[in-house]
């Protein structure tokens, strides 16, 4: 897949493919109200997406200053046809390089309970017990940065 970027959102189209991508699956196929998918940290979080030959298939978005100065990975998405061929992971690695070049080395989020898996082979623990969000089951996961 060499014509597969991935890459900030640096442009006002882009954050509008972004935002399609989250529609495109939190809203029409997982049911999430559409008000409760765009929300206040939209405007100050930092957006990467996959873009292949020119449409963005997926998007993530991380944001500092939360508790015990970890980074808060969310907002993964990956259009249905692209999923299982590695464009998740590679949006994950670069959301937490991007957080690791802000000086920062632990990483938290709320994972799907049915994408748990995923989190963990990429290095992330699960921490407390599951809870919903937007009535789907989620469970917050952690990593630490090798140093």
């Amino acid at each position: 897949m060499e014509d597969l970027v991935i890459k900030l959102v640096e442009t006002e189209e882009e954050m509008e493919g972004a935002l399609g991508v989250r529609f495109r699956v939190f809203v029409a196929e997982q049911q999430v109200p559409a008000e409760e998918e765009l929300d206040e940290f939209d405007a100050t979080a930092t957006h990467a997406i996959a873009v292949y030959q020119g449409t963005v298939i997926a998007t993530g978005r991380v944001m500092y200053g939360n508790e015990d100065a970890a980074a808060r990975i969310g907002r993964m998405a990956v259009d249905a046809e692209w999923r299982r061929h590695g464009v998740g992971g590679q949006i994950l690695r670069f959301l937490e390089e991007e957080a690791s070049s802000q000086g920062v080395n632990t990483y938290v989020l709320n994972a799907q309970v049915y994408v748990k898996d995923f989190y963990a082979a990429h290095g992330y623990v699960e921490r407390g017990d599951e809870f919903l969000e937007a009535d789907i089951v989620h469970i917050l996961m952690r990593k630490e940065a090798e140093s």
